[in-house]
């Protein structure tokens, strides 16, 4: 796997990746869950990943619900699989559903389904183990205990098929999640521009849990975003050109999470191996300079985006 000066740990005594990670839910193609499907030739999509891994990018998040997503990782860089680790999601629907109505659709979090879903991703990966298993769609933690959820993760883990165990989560189950010790990592949203879940960034890293999150670049400049005040606010309103010193407005962003070092990677995702390669060169670049990690909190504070 390649070095990186950034790599930090994706949970606690388990292997390295670089901060920078990559999301493919932008590599769902024609048949995608969520319905948003987004045509994608498998020509452009090999070049998309191979580029992921020739920048150094050590981390692939994905999951059942990104429709072709899966299939087009293990076609594309499985002959590559000692350089990067990989993650996936549990619970999901394990058919494509492009006609199933708007909304989150059903999550099964049954021993029985979360075995199928696992064996289907090895099968559509092509590999045979997963080093992050992340339960999707922040189930309960009363589903989690009524229907052996974890129980069954463990089993998984101790066959070896994943070698570690994680959850998407958002509130309102977050902070009982934090205290399952069998989750060794988070998936959070998170941005500079969405700051809610900021305070439990470090709950997780005093756990010494891994934190991934998504969301903090594209996602989070793509539409305006409610301030504390209750105000919609357009991210791009907020006065950072001065600050960037030859860095795109996603780049700069990157090195700003990058000084937060309870975050173990960010994954960002995109179709466009020239914005893969944008975000690899600015985070290289190392964290922001204090100071204008200072003055750049201080403007996005006073626009209203606060914890």
């Amino acid at each position: 796997m390649n070095a990186s000066s950034d790599a930090r740990p994706l949970w606690a005594g388990g292997p390295s990746v670089a901060f920078l990670g990559y999301g493919a839910m932008e590599l769902r193609g024609g048949a995608d869950v969520h319905r948003r499907p987004r045509p994608l030739s498998r020509e452009i999509a090999h070049d998309v990943l191979n580029t992921v891994l020739d920048e150094g990018i050590t981390f692939i998040d994905t999951s059942i619900d990104y429709g072709l997503s899966e299939e087009i990782i293990g076609a594309a860089i499985s002959g590559r699989r000692d350089e990067f680790l990989l993650a996936t999601k549990a619970g999901c629907p394990l058919e494509h559903q492009p006609t199933a109505p708007p909304g989150i659709l059903p999550h099964d979090f049954s021993p029985e389904h979360i075995r199928r879903g696992v064996e289907q991703s090895l099968t559509r990966l092509r590999t045979d183990h997963l080093d992050l298993l992340q339960l999707h769609a922040s189930p309960s933690p009363d589903i989690l205990e009524s229907q052996g959820t974890l129980d069954a993760l463990i089993r998984l883990r101790d066959e070896g098929k994943i070698r570690a165990i994680g959850i998407s989560s958002v509130l309102p189950h977050l902070p009982a999640h934090l205290k399952i010790k069998e989750f060794q990592a988070y998936q959070l949203p998170y941005s500079p521009f969405e700051r809610e879940l900021e305070p439990y960034l470090g709950v997780a890293g005093e756990r010494s849990a891994g934190v991934i999150v998504r969301g903090g670049v594209a996602q989070g400049l793509s539409r305006p975003k409610p301030t504390a005040a209750g105000v919609d606010v357009d991210p791009a309103s907020v006065p950072l050109e001065d600050l960037l010193d030859g860095d795109t407005v996603p780049g700069f962003l990157l090195r700003l999470l990058l000084g937060n070092t309870h975050i173990s990677s960010v994954i960002a995702g995109s179709a466009n191996p020239g914005h893969i390669r944008s975000n690899a060169r600015a985070v290289r670049r190392g964290p922001l300079p204090e100071d204008t990690q200072a003055e750049a909190w201080r403007r996005i504070g006073a626009a209203g985006f606060s914890r």
